[in-house]
């Protein structure tokens, strides 16, 4: 009986994805000297093992070998370490990523202790960075992690350049800005993250992102055009997979800075429609009304006070006119719900966004499926996620509009 390992098909010299379905497999590669150099890498480039192709065999199922060695090769840079980021950091060592350096210049707390996975009360005292650094290594020792004790608004615009993605967490708008501008000076995609209970938010700036989508051709041939103000199909190619001809389109999004995204208003079909607009969560007013009281006030959150009560509610209910949404939607409950939640983390709020943002992050990485686009709304007493694409407002094009607002993969998101 033949004992060897099964030949997987071979593209370049590397074995694709089986269907995730069929049973264990062995993976070979039939030139392993070619396995690092991928994408135009040169030959001394670090290349991905045999060993850590059995190690990540679940996932290579799902994005394939390609992919897997764009992330062995992925250096990321995670800024500020709590609860949110805490659920990041795993999920993105756990995927293999090359290495990760997390930021912050602030000292464990014993309020931490309730929130985050990767200190003990051991730690207190300590920074952050230097104590979550090690337990993260632990998680997979392949992974390289460093710590950064700096305070990140000293940064210029060259610390970033050695980074592949850059995601920031738990910030004010003004340092979210700063660090958003400077990673577009140096050609670097940005997330930004943060948590406030039951609610939180995502936001990408990928400046200009490529794609490819697989889906079975169909009869009709792919035009290369506008499909909404920010992507376009800009290529297709076919493969024959299992006896099927599978189309590749490679698509291109456009996005816009956090502070633009800030101030643009909702897609323009949806103000079209009211019953749309009943549904969009006033989570963004109030966002944007807690963004805009830090600058007023220099940081701090919202207080008790009659004051600080009164002014967030001015700019909330401004921020909701603005947006053209009916008033009725921002309520006196949700606004002391959203007031009484701000600063505190949840740990089932910080896993969902945290999955949603390491997701987004390995499929940016790879070039696989639609990332988000631009602004994700999480509301964990609602279980709703929409994502929004708030962009300045585009001259029209000639040609057939859907609305710019896809779906966050992830149970409990919803579509706009």
């Amino acid at each position: 009986m033949d004992q060897s390992l099964p030949q997987l098909p071979i593209a370049n010299g590397f074995p694709e994805a089986p269907n995730p379905t069929q049973g264990p497999i062995n993976w070979q590669l039939q030139n392993p000297a070619q396995v690092g150099a991928l994408n135009g890498a040169p030959n001394g480039a670090q290349a991905i093992s045999a060993d850590e192709i059995a190690l990540y065999d679940r996932q290579i199922r799902l994005w394939g070998v390609k992919a897997q060695e764009k992330l062995r090769n992925a250096r990321i840079l995670l800024i500020t370490i709590r609860a949110l980021s805490n659920e990041i950091a795993k999920n993105l060592v756990l995927a293999g990523i090359g290495s990760l350096t997390v930021q912050d210049d602030q000292s464990v707390v014993s309020d931490d202790l309730g929130s985050q996975f990767f200190i003990s009360e051991d730690d207190i005292g300590k920074n952050r960075a230097e104590a979550a650094a090690p337990q993260i290594r632990k998680l997979n020792p392949r992974v390289t992690v460093n710590a950064e004790t700096q305070n990140i608004r000293t940064k210029g615009m060259e610390y970033y350049m050695p980074f592949d993605m850059i995601i920031a967490t738990d910030l004010d708008l003004s340092t979210l800005s700063t660090i958003n501008a400077a990673c577009r000076l140096c050609g670097r995609p940005f997330y930004a993250s943060g948590t406030h209970g039951f609610y939180g938010y995502i936001f990408a700036d990928l400046r200009t992102h490529d794609y490819v989508i697989e889906r079975e051709k169909s009869n009709r041939p792919t035009a290369l055009t506008a499909e909404t103000l920010t992507r376009s199909i800009i290529a297709t190619s076919t493969k024959r997979e299992d006896g099927k001809v599978i189309e590749m389109v490679t698509k291109r999004e456009i996005y816009s800075p956090i502070l633009l995204a800030n101030t643009s208003p909702l897609p323009q079909d949806l103000l079209h429609s009211r019953r749309r607009k009943l549904q969009v969560p006033p989570l963004l007013s109030c966002l944007r009304a807690l963004w805009e009281f830090q600058s007023i006030s220099g940081g701090p959150f919202p207080g008790p006070s009659r004051p600080d009560l009164e002014l967030f509610t001015t700019l909330a209910t401004e921020k909701h006119s603005e947006l053209q949404l009916p008033r009725e939607t921002l309520r006196s409950e949700f606004l002391r719900s959203f007031l009484q939640n701000i600063g505190s983390e949840l740990a089932p709020v910080t896993a969902f966004l945290g999955g949603q943002v390491a997701q987004d992050v390995i499929n940016v990485l790879g070039q696989r499926e639609q990332p988000i686009q631009n602004f994700l709304l999480f509301d964990g007493e609602e279980s709703k996620g929409p994502v929004y694409a708030l962009h300045p407002i585009f001259p029209e094009l000639n040609v057939p509009m859907e609305a710019p607002i896809v779906t966050a993969p992830v149970a409990g998101a919803m579509m706009a």
